[in-house]
């Protein structure tokens, strides 16, 4: 079955001047214009595709790659606004629709919002929605204990960041357990680390059971993820460079990127050290 507002694999049936037509099963044949068809494409073929409405509402495919599908969040920019709502930009040609009755505040032109996609099961389209609330913490909490999950950072408080768990469930990672740079919108791995009998989800972005950071080291991560990941300086980098950077001895240097080495957090190299970007 066709899932409209999801990517899916459907077979090439026939070929016209403007595109190819695909199996769209129970939606029919389902056009992939001629600007998205992949080189050496053939009837039979089986491509991944976006399945969507175009700007005459008519059922569409591409393999442009937007920024969210239907049961997703993501934070996206305003492009334009009117009477109807506000239209956001999510990597397709037709702007993906936020309707006033689903924006928390009126939504401006510029701005960035996270929202959720869903199909609107009155008119059958693809719109989204800034009332996160109702799509959330409606499944039964079924993680484990450093199980790793997918996070979308959402909003800083006074003890750190709410971020929504794989797209079901709200979380908060702590301050003092950020050992690096992240911002609102950010989609990042994370680890569960605790459910409270309220059920609320504490996360950290570290595997749980690595040993605690210490400053130095979260100094030192800091440092990588503000210069693109990589530093020139290591273990045979000289005392004085060493305490240019970070104000401490060359012996306490070796010992805060041994750590982070064994948790698999850098990478040593040569002559410098690297994020471990696995």
């Amino acid at each position: 079955m066709v899932k409209v507002g999801r990517y899916n694999a459907l077979k090439v049936i026939k070929t016209v001047d403007f595109g190819v037509y695909l199996d769209g099963e129970d939606k029919g044949e389902i056009l992939l214009p001629a600007r998205y068809i992949p080189e050496n494409c053939r009837i039979g073929d089986i491509i991944d595709v976006f399945i969507y409405f175009d700007s005459e509402d008519r059922i569409i495919a591409t393999t442009e790659k937007p920024y969210i599908q239907v049961g997703e969040f993501a934070y996206l920019k305003v492009k334009s606004t009117n009477r109807v709502g506000a239209f956001l930009d999510w990597g397709l040609m037709k702007d993906l629709l936020v309707p006033f009755r689903e924006q928390r505040v009126n939504m401006k032109q510029g701005y960035y919002y996270t929202v959720y996609a869903y199909l609107d099961h009155e008119s059958g389209r693809i719109v989204a929605s800034a009332k996160l609330n109702k799509f959330l913490n409606n499944l039964p909490i079924d993680y484990e204990i450093n199980q790793e999950v997918d996070l979308l950072v959402v909003q800083e408080t006074e003890i750190g960041y709410k971020v929504i768990i794989n797209n079901t469930h709200w979380g908060m990672v702590y301050y003092n357990e950020i050992f690096c740079n992240i911002e609102k919108g950010d989609h990042i791995k994370g680890y569960i680390k605790h459910i409270r009998e309220d059920e609320k989800i504490d996360v950290v972005l570290q595997p749980v059971g690595y040993e605690k950071i210490d400053t130095l080291s979260s100094e030192i991560l800091r440092s990588l993820h503000e210069n693109e990941g990589y530093m020139p300086l290591s273990d045979k980098s000289s005392a004085e460079q060493i305490a240019e950077h970070f104000s401490c001895s060359k012996k306490n240097f070796k010992k805060a990127i041994g750590a982070l080495y064994k948790q698999r957090l850098i990478l040593i190299l040569e002559n410098g050290i690297r994020l471990n970007e696995k």
